[in-house]
């Protein structure tokens, strides 16, 4: 979907239809059952930004790698931070990544940001429809221009800078290892088995 030059959008819930629609597909054509399915990896587009409500539903398109929107936003972030201040510490400019995507939600859709409740990368959003639980991890965080590799935490300075609410980060888990499990609904939706774990989540480089 694209509503203006340089924009792009996608509804994550067509990316879970998929998902399912995927693994029914892979089991009958690979005759497998979900009893032999002993973990999930999730590999996906990176830099999207979802937005979450408490009760977990999304509340907008998600605004996807390709949306050139907060072009301007980062640039301006850049130059106001400083160059060393950005390479130092987020090993890249705030350019367009979800940071930045993040930060022209709370400008120009000040309603929208007042209802959410956690923002996730496009494989997260993925690993709670599965799991239920609303998590990221730190090659997430990265990719995103949310964390700050000198200080081996999040960039709370850009936080700051953005006026973005730390409490909208969602909890850590590690990129590689256990992550979260199958939910009930999770098992219903998609016909992976209640308790299959989650081991990976990265983007697609």
């Amino acid at each position: 979907l694209a509503l203006h030059s340089g924009w792009a959008e996608q509804q994550p819930e067509d990316w879970w239809k998929y998902v399912c629609a995927g693994i029914a597909k892979i089991k009958k054509q690979c005759n497998i059952s979900s009893k032999q399915i002993e973990g999930i990896g999730i590999s996906y587009q990176m830099h999207g930004l979802v937005l979450l409500d408490k009760g977990g539903k999304t509340l907008r398109n998600s605004i996807i790698w390709c949306d050139s929107r907060a072009v301007s936003t980062g640039k301006q972030a850049f130059e106001d931070l400083g160059t060393e201040k950005c390479f130092s510490h987020l090993l890249n400019s705030p350019a367009n990544f979800t940071a930045s995507k993040l930060k022209w939600v709370r400008e120009n859709e000040p309603d929208i940001y007042a209802k959410a409740f956690k923002f996730m990368l496009p494989g997260d959003y993925i690993a709670y429809r599965f799991s239920g639980k609303m998590q990221t991890t730190v090659s997430g965080l990265s990719e995103g221009i949310f964390w700050d590799f000198k200080e081996n935490s999040t960039a709370d300075f850009l936080l700051k800078f953005y006026g973005i609410d730390k409490t909208l980060i969602p909890d850590l888990v590690p990129t590689f290892g256990m992550q979260a499990e199958v939910s009930a609904a999770g098992e219903t939706e998609s016909g992976i088995i209640i308790g299959t774990p989650i081991f990976y989540r990265a983007g697609d480089q």
